[in-house]
């Protein structure tokens, strides 16, 4: 009886520092000796030179599925089946991030890319990147930037998500359940090695060009979004800018920031997609159209679109209608109609904005500022997800995620680098210390973050370089009873949020970077 006990306490020894072992791997930092502290200075202006390029991440949907009980999730204990249509023996599945876990995607409706374009004032290069994806990780950012051939001379590369809930897993929590990952290898592979492809054309791509900055601060792109969370801050506003060929004066391509979450086509859609930014992309570059005729004509070139301050909760909720861009109809269910008119609206806002002619800039020069900084990791289900490996999420301390801020500015506009979903009341003002929240303190993220932006044009890069979630003002910060504003159901936002000191640090990191440029 001895010995047997021996070997099962000598088993379950061994398996806890196996556990052990794998946590701790899972916990690594996967680049111990990164650090960004950049502040690249201009020399003056000098005539730009901008380059666009895009490359699809699509993935290539081969085995589909028959969802017996009709509730657009995977389950094969209540009679789902799986068609495997390459007969290798298993379910090649794509899981769409967003929303919920098991949702297999049974096809593609429309591409979802990596976008770039490439900035040069003879002194500085950078290259912006948007990819249609729910997020990307700050450890895969760097995992691209030192791929990107040094004979390119990018000095500098921000990396966003579009924050899509339509595209595949890229993060990792999103799989077939709770314990296994949703990211596909192959599949996150294919984008960073695309990524790099799209960065190196558009460098070869690079045309001195002439700056058109504009924008929409109408609000009436509020129709569009529904906040979801108190306090009502709605992120309005599109901010747009146009690359012209100085010599050919045609578009090479169009940056659109806008706010507001792209799942407009909710929980029960099945195919891949970006979403609203496909429509925003598609009436950019070849016009808005109502059956046979033409709206609003295009501007050519390559459209890439940003997500701005999408937090709080910023979204196309099926609650609210949107109306047509031409007809006298209204699109209440999660459809692709309504995604587009979404699109469209948006897209129609910015190309007026442009007509209005903005400012027009010959010359320019690049001012960046870029940081690392760590936030302490206080999320449970975020360091149980990165000690089993569902989130890669290395760790350069004890519970700390490394991640970074950023500011850039391009003559009269500064674009500000947020690496994940940012309540529209830290930006634009509006914090509240509502009764029932955590912490008895006064709003600390005051005043707002636009109010020290001296630049007339302002470009807020959400989920840039990182999706750390949301980041949400302290004093607003609610998990448990009373809920906020005492009201009788409990907020949602800090389930998927490194912790309440986020909201502080990205604040004042935000402005530390802001004044370094305006010194």
């Amino acid at each position: 009886m001895k010995k047997w006990l021996k070997r099962i306490g000598l088993l379950l020894l061994l398996g806890l520092v196996a556990l052990t072992i794998m946590v701790f791997y899972n916990w690594r930092d996967r680049y111990p000796d990164y650090t960004l502290d950049l502040h690249l200075k201009s020399k003056g202006n000098a005539v730009m030179q901008v380059g666009f390029a895009k490359k699809p991440i699509t993935p290539t949907i081969v085995d589909t599925w028959n969802d017996a009980d009709g509730n657009f999730k995977y389950d094969e204990d209540k009679g789902d089946t799986y068609n495997d249509n390459n007969n290798n023996g298993k379910f090649d599945a794509y899981w769409i991030a967003g929303m919920s876990n098991a949702k297999p995607a049974q096809g593609v409706h429309d591409d979802v890319w990596s976008r770039v374009v490439v900035m040069d004032d003879g002194n500085t290069r950078m290259a912006l990147v948007s990819l249609d994806a729910i997020g990307f990780l700050h450890d895969d950012v760097i995992d691209i930037r030192q791929r990107i051939p040094q004979n390119l001379g990018v000095d500098y590369t921000l990396i966003a998500s579009t924050h899509t809930h339509e595209s595949n897993d890229l993060v990792g929590i999103w799989g077939p359940d709770p314990l296994h990952s949703g990211v596909n290898p192959e599949m996150l592979e294919y984008v960073k090695t695309q990524t790099v492809a799209a960065i190196t054309e558009a460098v070869g791509k690079l045309r001195p060009a002439e700056l058109v900055f504009a924008e929409d601060r109408s609000q009436r792109d509020s129709i569009l979004m529904k906040d979801t969370r108190k306090p009502i801050v709605k992120a309005t506003g599109v901010h747009v800018m146009q690359a012209i060929d100085a010599q050919t004066k045609t578009t090479l391509g169009t940056l659109v920031d806008w706010a507001n979450h792209p799942e407009t086509l909710w929980s029960k859609n099945l195919l891949i997609s970006s979403d609203y930014p496909h429509y925003i992309r598609e009436a950019m570059e070849n016009g808005i159209k109502s059956q046979d005729s033409l709206i609003k004509p295009g501007l050519g070139g390559i459209s890439v679109f940003f997500s701005g301050a999408i937090g709080g909760l910023m979204a196309p909720h099926p609650s609210i209608s949107i109306p047509d861009i031409a007809k006298d109809t209204l699109y209440a269910e999660p459809t692709y109609e309504k995604t587009q008119a979404v699109g469209e609206h948006v897209a129609l806002m910015a190309l007026e904005a442009l007509e209005q002619k903005g400012d027009t800039i010959a010359k320019s020069g690049i001012d960046l500022r870029a940081r690392t900084l760590e936030f302490p990791l206080d999320n449970t289900m975020f360091k149980i997800a990165s000690a089993i490996g569902l989130i890669k999420m290395g760790m350069p301390s004890y519970f700390s995620k490394r991640s970074e801020v950023g500011a850039i500015r391009v003559g009269p506009a500064l674009f500000l680098s947020i690496p994940g979903e940012i309540y529209p009341e830290i930006v634009y003002g509006g914090v509240e210390a509502p009764r029932g929240r955590e912490f008895e303190i006064d709003p600390i993220e005051t005043p707002s973050i636009e109010s020290f932006i001296k630049d007339k044009y302002k470009f807020y890069l959400g989920l840039a370089n990182d999706e750390i979630g949301y980041i949400i003002p302290k004093s607003e910060w609610d998990t448990k009873k009373p809920y906020l504003y005492h009201d009788e159901r409990d907020t949602y936002g800090e389930e998927n949020s490194l912790g309440p000191e986020t909201g502080p640090l990205v604040y004042y990191n935000l402005l530390e970077v802001i004044r370094d440029l305006d010194e």
